[in-house]
This record gives structure tokens, sequence and C-alpha cells, in this order.
């Protein structure tokens, strides 16, 4: 064929290499992460996490209105909550008046069409730091699934629009949908972690809501018995699938880079939209690199997501949300 066919024509200036690219990534694609915690005039950066925030109530507030003003349209909640507040049941998450359902509620009255998705797992309520309620040495699945369906009700009570469980505890798809139907919330979504890997990447993540499992007797050191071993593949296409059939209207892979084969997995064998969180690790990863100068900060930045993106995701979780729109712009 050579020379008739030359693929460096469609490479020659940068017109066709925008006429011709295959990838784009436009402020429609991201879903923000949001950090809230208790208190007023609260935005403290998280030390692992640089230029990242824990915000209070009103500083959330202006934040959800500058990112909607910026064309980011979704975010997605977590809160940071007082230790004294914290049990083994993840009872502060039913309370309708507690920090995550003020957090909706302060998003919707501030900017009604804002996408909001709320986290559903019990660690950032848990005296143990981990997803599910602990008993003799376990991690107990269903009654787990239980409480996350009741917090998935309170959430929608409060006007969240999706509710996203973490967890990985085995049916709580179901379980929530269940729950979500009999109270009439038929149209809430639910965007599930159906691969979530027992990642090293999440360590910045936990420092922004002191999530971490505690070091105790019997209680397990780590989340190695439900969320997935990073070692498996197929596994992760058996979860997804199982996440479809019970209601998940979105399925996500977390963390992104390093499981961008398992993005082309899942999104070549499901069809619903397919979600990557871009993780707290990847994120302090690059910011430390180029705080050093070893690497240029938004060339890289740019060349990840576009690799996420490329390997099947259409929507991406980051923390990188807001510079990439300043970036475009």
């Amino acid at each position: 064929m050579y020379p008739l066919v030359r693929n460096r024509r469609l490479r020659a200036t940068e017109s066709v290499r925008r006429l011709v690219r295959e990838t784009v990534i436009t402020p429609d694609d991201f879903l923000v992460p949001l950090f809230v915690v208790e208190g007023k005039g609260v935005k403290e950066e998280i030390p692992s996490m640089p230029n990242y925030y824990r915000m209070s109530l009103d500083h959330l507030e202006k934040e959800v209105s500058e990112l909607w003003k910026m064309g980011l349209c979704a975010v997605l909640l977590f809160v940071k909550v007082p230790e004294n507040l914290k049990d083994n049941k993840g009872t502060e998450a039913l309370n309708p008046e507690g920090l995550m359902q003020r957090a909706i509620k302060t998003i919707k009255n501030a900017c009604p069409e804002m996408l909001v998705m709320t986290d559903v797992a019990l660690d950032p309520f848990s005296s143990y730091g981990h997803d599910g309620i602990v008993a003799e040495g376990q991690i107990l699945n269903d009654e787990t699934a239980e409480v996350l369906a009741e917090m998935s009700v309170s959430h929608a009570q409060a006007g969240a629009d999706f509710v996203a469980p973490s967890d990985m505890m085995d049916g709580r798809i179901m379980t929530i949908r269940e729950a979500l139907e009999d109270e009439g919330f038929h149209n809430i979504g639910i965007m599930s972690y159906s691969a979530k890997y027992a990642s090293a990447y999440y360590g910045p993540f936990r420092d922004a809501l002191d999530s971490a499992p505690v070091d105790i007797e019997n209680v397990p050191k780590d989340k190695k018995t439900y969320q997935m071993d990073p070692a498996n593949r197929f596994e992760a296409i058996r979860e997804t699938q199982m996440d479809v059939d019970e209601g998940a209207d979105i399925v996500m892979v977390k963390p992104g880079l390093p499981y961008l084969d398992i993005v082309r997995e899942i999104k070549n064998e499901v069809d619903v939209p397919v979600a990557v969180y871009q993780v707290s690790g990847e994120y302090a990863m690059l910011k430390a690199a180029a705080e050093k100068g070893w690497l240029d900060h938004d060339a890289v930045m740019m060349e990840q997501l576009l690799a996420i993106k490329r390997a099947g995701a259409n929507i991406v979780a980051s923390y990188f949300a807001k510079d990439v729109v300043q970036l475009l712009t």
C-alpha cells in the first residue's frame, strides 16, 4: 500500500489532528468529588491532596455555584463525620438532619440543576473505619446491605439524584433498588462501584475523611474480604454484570489508570454507562511529581484522562475536573 497510504498525512498539522481526533475531553465528562465537613467558614486543604479541600456547607454552596458556571454539571458527595457520631452500625448515616442530608439540600437550594450523587457506605460513619458492620472479626454482608438501603432512601428523601454504593457488599444493589422502589423513588438512579479493587492508591482519600480501618483486636486490618483482589480480571466482569442485573444504572471501575484493561473489558460486556474513579493516589502522585519539576502537570493530566476515556469511560470522577476545564477554556 505504501506510498499510496501514508498515515502521517492525518498527523501533519494541528488542524487535521483535531479534525480526526477519536477521543475528546469536555466538561460533560466529569463527576466532581466534594468533601464536606461540619462548621462554618471551613475550607481546609487536604495535606496529601494539594489544592483540594474539605469544606463546610457555606463554602460548599459557593463551590457548587462556581462548578456550574464552569460547565460542570455533576458532583459526588462525601462527608467527614465527627468521631463522637461514629459507631459500628453507622447510625448517624440515617439521621435526616445529618451532614450528608444537609449537604444535598444545600446544593439543591444553591443550584437545583446540579446532578447530585451521594456516597453510600458505612466507613465515614463507622467507629472501625469499615464499609460494613463488624462482628467477631467479620464484615457482615446482609445486615450491612439493609443499612445501605436505608441510607439510600434517606439520601433520596433529601433530594439526591443518584446514590453511589461504594461498599462492595454482595447483593446490595438489589436491596437498595427494592428499598427505593418501595418508597416511591422510581427515578432515583444507582451508580454502583461494581469493580472496586482493594487498592493501595486510596491513602490520601482516607486521610481526607479519616476513614481508614482501625488497628484493634478482632477488627479486620484491611478491606480485602469485600473489595476486589487487584490480580483478578474475570471477577470484575462477573461483579459488574450482577450489579446491572440487580438494577444498577451506571457501573464504576475504581481506581482508574492501573485498571484500564478492566474498563475496556466491562465496556465491551455491558450496555449501561461506565464510570471510572481517578482516585486520590493518582491525583497525589502527579501533583507531587509536578511540584518536583519531574513531569509537565497539565500535559500528563490530559494524557491520563484521554487514556481513561479511550479505554471506554463515559464518566470520569476526578479531582482534576476544575483544572481541566480551566485549561480547556
